[in-house]
């Protein structure tokens, strides 16, 4: 099962591609009788999420970022959304084995200019801004922030001067916005 949710997708009319952030991730629910908590009869209760040792029980990538032609229905291209989580990374189960980066499984806001594709990891994820190539998904840069995306970015012009903004924060960081821009 799948579908979109806060983070959404962005369209290029220009080249028919749509550009769809998605995570593979498990997610356990659990109905509880609680009363005095609510006058309905059974209301969502905590349930651990399923896990071996500690690694998902899900194949990565974890969190991805697909461009899809429209007129096509084809993949244009898919990439991950980030780095291999460093809980993944470093497991002892996994010493010796050489593993492609996997994505986060995090939401991955997006926004589309002229000729690149933005987005951020989300909460949970690096703070980082990646721009690529918005027809090849190809890495263009990675911008460091002060801690992670935890918006849409949004972008718009000033004076002549493209702009691009988002919400970013973490346990350690409030919540601020952070304004990027090419030098003049």
């Amino acid at each position: 099962t799948g579908g979109s949710n806060w983070e959404g997708a962005a369209y290029d009319p220009e080249t028919g591609l749509l550009y769809v952030a998605s995570r593979t991730a498990t997610g356990v629910l659990s109905l509880v009788n609680e009363p005095e908590a609510s006058s309905v009869k059974y209301i969502q209760g905590g349930a651990r999420t399923p896990t071996i040792d500690g690694l998902p029980l899900v194949k990565p990538p974890y969190g991805r970022i697909t461009a899809i032609d429209l007129v096509s229905g084809e993949h244009a291209w898919q990439r991950v959304n980030g780095d291999t989580p460093e809980e993944i990374k470093n497991h002892p189960l996994l010493e010796g084995v050489d593993l492609p980066p996997t994505g986060k499984p995090t939401r991955s806001g997006m926004v589309l200019t002229k000729s690149l594709l933005f987005f951020g990891e989300g909460p949970g994820g690096s703070p980082l801004l990646h721009a690529v190539d918005k027809a090849t998904g190809e890495t263009v840069a990675e911008i460091e922030l002060p801690a992670s995306v935890t918006g849409l970015p949004i972008t718009y012009m000033h004076e002549g001067r493209q702009f691009i903004v988002m919400a970013v924060s973490d346990f350690r960081n409030p919540a601020r916005l952070v304004a990027l821009a090419l030098p003049e």
